[in-house]
């Protein structure tokens, strides 16, 4: 019976010993807990994305980031680091309009972006804009995206006579629908605007203006044809990137604004120089700041 009983008071005992460790161990799990959730707070911030086409459209403004990670997808590049202790990622989307919609929707899928800013270098086409003049993109658009006029064998091309074609406007087949003979313009983020111009003091290179911003896979060296897209698109500068981000950013409700330094003007003699790309980072690096500060 004794040994019995002592069985039973050495059983208890490591039962007791059993609970108290238990405890001990929820109590410091709890702890850890609350320091995980800190940090689990810090990297739920929604990142910015700012996206740069080609190494010198990107990299300088990648140095410019904190603590910064490099991550692959495809061809495409993200630097993820911190501006201001917030997160930032940089996208090396390569040229091109087919590149950058691919680039946008894997940043969006990967990193479900507070916003997006696409921002390199451009081509102008008002005539009051000179090298160094950067363009806000309060509207985005496809100049790429034409119909043509019906015309017979041997009557020749006419290009003053294409149509903008709006491929968004029709489930059906665009080109024969009367309804998709409109331009289709992507507004700019309005909060992404609105740091946009309360920094444009910090660029003393050039001016800084709200504009429309035209893409296509297409490099116009033709002055008409320029000043065709000026005058029936409205547009201030063409690339070959924005309108494609503009589109998948819009699918996803993200926002985004498209800024564009001139780094040559073909309507006004503005000769390349390839050192405008550095200074639109530099300039967007105090956009993003701006816009941290509005979000915080």
């Amino acid at each position: 019976m004794k040994s019995i009983r002592s069985l039973k008071v050495a059983t208890a005992a490591l039962i007791t010993v059993l609970l108290l460790s238990l405890l001990s161990g929820c109590t410091s799990t709890t702890q850890g807990e609350g320091g995980a959730e800190e940090a689990d707070k810090a990297t739920e911030q929604k990142p910015i994305i700012v996206q740069g086409p080609m190494p010198i459209e990107a990299e300088n403004f990648a140095e410019k980031l904190n603590n910064v990670e490099e991550e692959k997808s495809g061809t495409f590049v993200f630097y993820k680091g911190t501006v201001d202790d917030y997160p930032v990622i940089v996208t090396k989307t390569g040229k091109g309009m087919e590149n950058t919609a691919a680039a946008t929707a894997v940043a969006i899928e990967k990193y479900d972006p507070a916003a997006i800013i696409n921002q390199g270098t451009s081509g102008g086409h008002d005539p009051e804009l000179h090298v160094f003049d950067i363009v806000l993109g309060e509207k985005t658009t496809n100049i790429g995206s034409l119909k043509t006029a019906h015309k017979e064998d041997g009557e020749g091309i006419e290009p003053r006579d294409w149509i903008p074609m709006d491929l968004m406007a029709s489930e059906g087949s665009a080109g024969e629908d009367p309804d998709a003979e409109n331009i289709r313009y992507f507004e700019g983020d309005e909060t992404l605007l609105e740091a946009a111009d309360a920094v444009k003091d910090t660029h003393e290179k050039g001016k800084v203006v709200e504009g429309t911003i035209g893409s296509a896979d297409v490099w116009n060296n033709e002055v008409d044809r320029i000043q065709w897209f000026h005058e029936k698109y409205g547009t201030s500068v063409e690339e070959m990137e924005g309108a494609a981000a503009a589109q998948i950013a819009k699918a996803y409700e993200t926002p985004y604004l498209g800024i564009r330094i001139l780094s040559n003007n073909k309507v006004n003699g503005g000769e390349y120089n390839p050192n405008t790309a550095e200074a639109n980072q530099d300039y967007v690096y105090e956009v993003v700041k701006e816009y941290i500060s509005t979000i915080q």
